[in-house]
């Protein structure tokens, strides 16, 4: 039955073809241009890529450079037994010249160990202390000088402060002790007022950098905590992967079933974790402190702080409850459609069933996505690190050759030097006047666009693959007599041989639209600082309109690689027929496709919601599974959101088949419906349970349609 309305404005229905089996085998290469521009842009990646590892030395981003730009630390360097980086006056580390330089305007040498010691230039001159302090100064030091002299030159420190390492850097060990800071074991500032003058100017400055200290002491504890519970976190995400192949496996034989169970699951899970969050809320009653304000309490690292507070479960409890009541209103209304989506994934699972290979390809996927992610990151690496190193004058008062280049070998003797006696020429930053610095951030955006290219042509060879091997049952008149031998394999080679082209044009066409969300996420960032509203209005609105775009075409790509799959048309006629047949069935498009992902979505939720609630238990020391119990955690929720989102991705991972299996078996419907009648000469394909509950629908759509028409 097929409604006159069709025709038209979204093309003309399919025609019936007595010859028509399913995928086209005899089928011609598509889009053959964009092929070699995608083998074009392969080979510039490749040379981009050998030439950045020429030039690129990745030591520069992972171990610090003294003054003179010489690695500290690294076998065959003369500063080999010097690891850290010893700063002689950090308080100039919080000069704005610091944001356009990116280096300290102060003197840098390697170190053996950072100092321990508070400790003047003037105490220890003369003294036993000497040969302590000597090993701070600059390499070569003579004590022949006056202290002024010494101080002038920058040849040592005016001041030794007790330091701790961060990232093999030498920062004052400040921290906090019952309201008062100290550095070291020195009390340095308390109520504002300064015992030391030169150390209390040293924590004014170094106050700045408190927040680098926390997030690398936070950092530190999440390390801390990943080295002792990895076991653990790997036993969570091998459970959440028996639990989502054991949960395809029994879709497979009892979908209709497990469909129900795993919406009864989800409101049962939903509910009990209501339920634990009222009871902790009432718990906390009565407790001292537990009734401060989130608001009131602010950020602070330790998040176990906020589960003592009874504002956090009552956050908790709302939007579960909210959560609980969205998915039973949409179980009410939607559940007619629910019925038909369960027959739709029951043919899905027949589907499966019969390429069961297809569960695995999502390895060969995440393989893929690997190689074009490790490419990358070691391509920006070598880009960001293939500039030379570049030296600058710095002097701490007013110069006219300050921030020029100059050359550390004979700057003693030039004439800047004699201009500026304080002066020193030290490493500033790496980089370079050739066009090939000039050209670095050219290079970077283009690596950045062969990522987003690649990335998105090995999902699409995914799901071509997927929809060439689903569309090979669905046509199977006789299922599974008529199945091809080895689908998944003959769709995979038929995407490569035919279509590589096709693939690339609606990767390229994504990946300009990512490319360009990337550079106004880059010029929003930019003017974050500015108050000109009109343009973070218009910022706001570019970045939802290509959002939007992003979106219509990752939609709109995936159903035309199904008619690529099918048919092997070009990219173009794939997406056009595509669309026009969605259009024509857009009331089955917006209500069956969507009920389906809702289904969908509640397997995953299911999956993570039992994994997360069983890392939960056994993180917090509330179960015990046989005679081992959960490590000592800084924070528990490390493992346990590592455990949840390990657990979405290993979930998405196999139901992403299911829904590609879902969406091809649709259009093929479509397809199906407009092809043939279901008479002995033009019989049906799909199957007699799906075609029962689809064409009852379908007669009870065109009733009302009827009804409203009258």
């Amino acid at each position: 039955m097929v409604d006159e309305r069709k025709d038209g404005a979204y093309g003309t229905p399919q025609k019936y073809d007595p010859t028509f089996k399913g995928p086209i085998y005899n089928r011609g290469c598509t889009d053959v241009i964009c092929c070699v521009f995608l083998l074009l842009a392969i080979v510039g990646y490749v040379a981009v890529g050998i030439i950045a590892w020429t030039h690129g030395d990745p030591r520069k981003v992972i171990y610090p450079t003294d003054s003179r730009g010489e690695f500290c630390g690294q076998k065959g360097t003369k500063n080999e037994n010097k690891p850290f980086l010893f700063y002689f006056n950090i308080v100039n580390c919080a000069s704005p010249l610091v944001l356009l330089e990116f280096q300290c305007p102060t003197p840098q040498i390697c170190v053996e160990k950072c100092p321990d010691r508070y400790l003047t230039y003037l105490n220890a001159h003369r003294s036993q202390d000497f040969e302590y302090y000597k090993q701070f100064c600059v390499p070569g030091f003579q004590n022949n000088k006056g202290v002024a002299e010494v101080l002038r030159d920058g040849d040592c420190p005016a001041v030794l402060t007790p330091s701790k390492p961060l990232a093999q850097r030498c920062f004052p060990d400040i921290h906090s002790h019952k309201g008062v800071l100290m550095v070291g074991n020195e009390t340095t500032y308390e109520d504002g007022h300064g015992f030391r003058k030169n150390i209390t100017e040293l924590v004014e400055g170094a106050k700045k950098a408190n927040g680098v200290l926390e997030a690398r002491q936070l950092a530190m504890r999440i390390f801390e905590d990943y080295t002792v519970s990895w076991y653990w976190i790997i036993i969570g995400l091998v459970i959440a992967m028996v639990l989502s192949l054991l949960f395809i496996v029994l879709l497979r034989f009892l979908a209709g079933i497990m469909v129900w169970v795993m919406i009864v699951m989800v409101i049962l899970v939903l509910g009990y974790g209501i339920f634990h969050c009222y009871m902790e809320y009432a718990r906390l009653r009565g407790e001292a402190g537990s009734d401060i304000s989130l608001v009131d309490l602010g950020f602070q690292t330790d998040l176990r702080v906020y589960l003592h507070l009874r504002q956090t479960w009552m956050a908790f409890m709302i939007i579960l409850s909210i959560l609980e009541v969205i998915i039973i209103l949409l179980l009410v209304f939607l559940r007619k459609r629910i019925l038909i989506a369960i027959a739709l994934i029951k043919e899905a699972s027949r589907a499966v069933g019969y390429v069961m290979c297809s569960l695995l390809y999502p390895l060969v996927t995440f393989f893929l996505l690997c190689l074009c992610i490790a490419y990358w990151a070691s391509t920006a690496i070598f880009l960001s690190t293939s500039n030379e190193a570049v030296y600058k004058i710095f002097n701490d008062t007013a110069c006219s050759v300050a921030g020029k280049t100059c050359n550390p070998e004979t700057f003693p003797s030039s004439n800047e030097s004699r201009l500026c006696p304080g002066a020193h020429c030290q490493f500033a930053f790496y980089g370079g006047e050739s066009t090939y610095h000039r050209a670095l951030l050219g290079l970077q955006i283009f690596n950045a666009f062969m990522f987003f290219w690649l990335a998105n042509f090995v999902l699409a060879l995914g799901q071509v693959t997927l929809a060439g091997a689903f569309a090979s049952y669905y046509w199977a008149l006789n299922k599974p007599d008529d199945l091809p031998a080895f689908p998944l394999f003959s769709a995979f080679g038929r995407a490569l041989r035919y279509h590589t082209g096709s693939l690339a044009f609606g990767s390229l066409i994504l990946a300009i639209v990512q490319i360009i969300r990337v550079i106004l996420e880059y010029l929003d960032q930019r003017l974050k600082a500015a108050e000109n509203k009109f343009a973070k209005f218009l910022m706001t609105c570019l970045k939802c309109c290509f959002w939007c775009l992003e979106k219509f075409i990752r939609f709109l790509n995936r159903n035309a690689y199904i008619m690529i799959a099918i048919y092997g048309t070009n990219f173009c006629t794939s997406a056009r027929n595509a669309f026009f047949l969605l259009m024509r069935n857009i009331i089955r498009v917006a209500v069956l496709d969507k009920v389906t992902d809702f289904l969908f979505l509640l397997g995953k939720l299911l999956i993570v919601g039992s994994v997360g609630i069983l890392a939960f238990f056994f993180f917090t020391h509330r179960i015990r599974i046989v005679q081992d119990t959960a490590p000592p955690l800084n924070y528990y929720w490390v493992p346990i959101l590592t455990v949840i989102i390990g657990s979405y991705l290993i979930a998405h991972g196999f139901f992403s088949v299911y829904g590609m299996c879902v969406d091809t078996l649709f259009l093929c419907f479509c397809e199906d419906l407009e092809r043939n009648d279901g008479s002995q000469e033009r019989p049906y394909f799909m199957s007699p349970e799906l075609r029962d509950i689809l064409l009852k629908e379908s007669a009870e759509e065109e009733g009302k349609r009827g009804e409203v028409e009258e």
